[in-house]
């Protein structure tokens, strides 16, 4: 029954100067930029009417920094998850897509078709990476029957809760947003999860606030 369900918010981490520069982060702990900031207080400002029961976050710092005003607002204790971290890249992190396909192109190619054998040296399979997150969704949602509850976390999971929650392939192309410091809602309930919105960033369009100097 829905109203069993859980109820949850999931959301991209604010922007980085790796994410500005296109650079592939992945296990790397790269904190938030200025923007990223100003996107994780905004996201805090926008959620203050939502009435949450736990707040948990990927234990990188760009997704803590992201969550720890949410969490604030809603005065509730953050809740770190593992789980919840990126893929792991390997030898690509701190690298950008073209310098990946200069260096590995058939690399670079098999994560351009999204391979779901492939991983780089030294990170995951895209197929491992989706069980880890299918894992770590469904034992919090499960913890949290008929709650609602938010989840800060990044691009990659993201696509991976889309995708679990619209039965597409890991190989599918990919048509949606995972927008940094978006807000993407979900259902999950004994038969998985289900969609319910996806890609707000209405609460991301003033500009943010320039300090003088």
């Amino acid at each position: 029954m829905i109203g069993e369900a859980t109820r949850i918010l999931a959301i991209r981490h604010g922007r980085t100067a790796w994410n500005a520069d296109g650079r592939i982060q992945g296990h790397t702990d790269i904190g938030l930029d200025a923007q990223g900031l100003w996107q994780a207080g905004q996201l805090a400002r926008a959620l203050a009417h939502e009435e949450l029961h736990a707040v948990y976050s990927s234990d990188l710092a760009r997704a803590r920094q992201t969550a720890a005003p949410l969490a604030v607002q809603q005065g509730l204790a953050l809740g770190i998850d593992p789980g919840l971290r990126e893929r792991g890249f390997g030898e690509f992190e701190g690298l950008q897509f073209a310098q990946v396909q200069q260096r590995w192109p058939e690399q670079a190619d098999a994560w351009r078709r999204r391979d779901p054998g492939f991983g780089p040296r030294g990170g995951e399979r895209l197929c491992d990476f989706g069980e880890r997150v299918a894992a770590a969704v469904r034992r919090l949602a499960r913890a949290h029957r008929g709650q609602h509850i938010a989840l800060v976390t990044h691009g990659g999971v993201l696509d991976m809760l889309y995708r679990q929650a619209t039965r597409l392939a890991l190989d599918a192309p990919r048509s949606w947003s995972v927008d940094n410091a978006s807000i993407n809602r979900l259902l999950h309930a004994d038969q998985g999860l289900m969609l319910v919105g996806w890609g707000d960033v209405g609460h991301l369009q003033a500009a943010p606030q320039r300090s003088g100097g």
